[in-house]
């Protein structure tokens, strides 16, 4: 972006002229706090280059950690071992295919779709150009990396691995360290953005048609404000940020092509019928048995909490902790605050709205981490396969778990964060905000 170009902000819908802040620095909005953009757009990194090395790392290392095992367990002369790929076949093979489903996207499919994309369009930058679906592939990378989950598999794997302690020997693996590596490099990979990418873009190539939007604003001198103009004020792309001069549904943006709204279409609708759905099914994901282990000794069912308690009573109170917070304390946290946020917004409540929409930033940013204890179920039943002496299954209490992970993350994406300030505008008659952004 140039100096003067106009930015909004994601959360509220507030209107800024870009100006370029020092590497390191993030420019923010004054409503509700949240980054419009980074220094690093305008500073020495991220470059190309340094794009191309930490994404062809990552997926080097990617290869690595599906095709080897991850950890194998000894247990009186027998072992058993597996990869994340033998791991989801078994679910499979168990007729558990809706999770085997939701590990493999989130675990396999999202991931190579971020790194693959990542790798293919800085490789492009590094050459000076564009690549052929550019624009496609940036979102590719904003909608598969808000749904990869690698840092919480990799969680997952070390909860396992320490639980797995108490039954057999275990032995670390290369998927082990490669994943450990994987996730290092993916959340470097994270500072390059794709609305930064976006801008590195329109220097590589033929910028988007120019907007007349700041004309009238330049002659008042008035630098670094939210504005509204006459006929209405302009929409931000959702994907890549730009502002357009017009927007209504099913119009698309003049830069990456993607369809524009001023609020996500039934957004608040949407929210209650996911959280809806998603309280419903908590109660059986709490009640029934996300495994079943069957040994020498008979038969017996775990649910989430029983595993909560049988690590704190075997003295791995860390582990039970971890669990609880990700498994009970996240999802109930998540149900709760969509509540209140969409409620508040359908009421037109004008209470908190900053602290409302970090509210919102927080769930969006927990909402992945209960997916740790499908993960967690995932491994141990595909190593836990020692014939007559122990042999451990997925529960139904499991698949539901996995569904009201993903019906409550998918809420979270439905719901329109500019929804909480409507009623603040509307009461202000759309009154400028002339704060200056701050670094």
């Amino acid at each position: 972006m140039t100096d003067g170009d106009p930015v909004g902000c994601h959360d509220c819908g507030a209107l800024y002229r870009w100006r370029p802040v020092a590497d390191g620095q993030r420019a923010r909005c004054t409503r509700c706090g949240n980054v419009l953009y980074r220094g690093y757009a305008t500073g020495p990194a991220p470059t190309p280059a340094s794009m191309v090395a930490v994404t062809l790392g990552a997926v080097l290392v990617y290869l690595i950690a599906q095709c080897f095992p991850i950890v194998e367990l000894e247990m009186n002369g027998l072992t058993s071992g597996a990869t994340l790929l033998q791991a989801i076949g078994v679910l499979w093979n168990e007729r558990m295919e809706v999770i085997a489903a939701m590990v493999f996207f989130f675990a396999v499919v999202f991931p190579a779709l971020e790194l693959g994309a990542l790798l293919y369009v800085s490789a492009g930058l590094l050459r000076g150009r564009r690549v052929p679906g550019f624009h496609l592939l940036l979102r590719v990378v904003q909608g598969a990396r808000h749904w990869a989950m690698t840092e919480v598999l990799m969680i997952g794997i070390l909860v396992t691995a320490i639980k797995m302690t108490s039954l057999a020997r275990v032995i670390p693996h290369p998927g082990l360290f490669a994943f450990g590596a994987l996730t290092i490099l993916c959340a470097v990979a994270l500072r390059y953005e794709p609305r930064a990418l976006w801008a590195l873009g329109d220097h590589a190539g033929p910028p988007p048609p120019s907007s007349g939007l700041w004309k009238e604003r330049d002659k008042a001198g008035v630098d670094n404000a939210a504005v509204d103009t006459a006929a209405g004020p302009p929409v931000a792309c959702h994907a890549c940020g730009l502002l357009n001069d017009c927007a209504c549904e099913g119009r698309h943006c003049r830069r990456c092509g993607a369809t524009l709204h001023r609020r996500i279409p039934n957004s608040i609708t949407w929210t209650w019928a996911l959280l809806a759905a998603a309280a419903l099914l908590y109660v059986p994901a709490n009640i029934l048995p996300v495994m079943y282990t069957e040994s020498i000794g008979g038969t017996g069912g775990d649910t989430i909490m029983s595993g909560v308690v049988l690590f704190w009573e075997t003295g791995s109170p860390g582990l039970a902790i971890v669990i609880f917070v990700a498994s009970v304390l996240v999802p109930v946290s998540k149900l709760v605050a969509l509540a209140l946020l969409a409620g508040t917004a359908q009421w037109g409540s004008r209470w908190a709205p900053a602290g409302r929409t970090r509210i919102y930033r927080m769930v969006e940013f927990i909402g992945r981490w209960s997916m740790l204890d499908i993960f967690v179920v995932t491994l141990t039943v595909a190593l836990v396969r020692f014939q007559t002496l122990a042999v451990i299954t997925a529960g139904p209490g499991a698949l539901a778990f996995g569904c009201v992970v993903i019906l409550t993350m998918i809420a979270s994406a439905q719901f329109d964060p500019r929804l909480i300030w409507d009623a603040l505008d509307d009461k202000e008659k759309r009154v400028e905000h002339n704060g200056e952004m701050h670094a």
